[in-house]
């Protein structure tokens, strides 16, 4: 009975460069052609778990949590300072599908910081902005703005406590003057106030009080011409 031999397969060498490329588990530093570089954990090619990742050409550094190749969990985001050369915290906190998204902190100086939640990468929920002249607003967000319930403490101790919308005081509101002792409630349009009814609110303690109180008021319903301009308000902004 005659043998029959069949030639051997060779399996190309490009397969085999082709298996060992494939990045899986954790890896050591890994170089991109832009000299960018990360060092952590892969799976299918893809970041995937606890890494760090350094940019060439700004120098800034992620190390945290990443999910298929995009910072994804808890991070945090530096970069160099421009004299110093040492790196500086910007961002701390949760990412979502490479964005900010959740609780985390932003410093935007030395003297200005964001604490509060974030969504798709700007600030939206609740949180807490320290602005560098001394002002602190607290309250509701929406997409990187004032939106929504909130107050806004100023240097002097003067503040706002009410309703925001774009960024600006829009509907219900109270102002306290308290420097001079005063306090204005009423509706507010884009920063404006349009209506409301202005009195004196510890004008004993305040440090420069006006000259002299506020009048009583002598309309007969002073309620109802308020709630009068209100209604005309907001049939306007409808």
């Amino acid at each position: 009975m005659p043998i029959v031999k069949y030639p051997r397969t060779v399996e190309p060498l490009w397969n085999e460069w082709d298996r060992k490329a494939q990045k899986c588990g954790l890896r050591h530093t890994i170089y991109a052609v832009n000299r960018d570089h990360y060092t952590g954990e892969w799976l299918d090619n893809l970041k995937h778990g606890k890494g760090t990742q350094t940019w060439k050409s700004t120098g800034a550094i992620y190390n945290g949590d990443w999910k298929f190749g995009k910072r994804d969990g808890y991070g945090t985001y530096s970069i160099p300072d421009p004299v110093t050369k040492e790196y500086k915290k910007v961002y701390s906190g949760w990412w979502k599908n490479d964005k900010k998204c959740g609780y985390g902190i932003k410093f935007y100086s030395d003297m200005e910081y964001y604490e509060g939640e974030w969504s798709g990468g700007k600030r939206s929920g609740w949180g807490r902005m320290y602005y560098k002249d001394g002002s602190i607003y607290e309250g509701q967000w929406l997409e990187d703005q004032h939106s929504g319930q909130g107050m806004l403490r100023l240097t002097n101790e003067n503040r706002y406590e009410g309703t925001w919308k774009d960024g600006k005081k829009h509907g219900l509101g109270k102002f306290f003057y308290l420097n001079k002792g005063q306090l204005f409630e009423g509706f507010w349009v884009a920063d404006i106030p349009k209506c409301g009814t202005m009195i004196d609110f510890g004008r004993e303690e305040a440090p420069t009080p006006t000259q002299y109180p506020i009048p009583k008021i002598k309309l007969a319903n002073p309620d109802d011409v308020l709630e009068e301009a209100q209604a005309m308000l907001d049939d306007s902004q409808e």
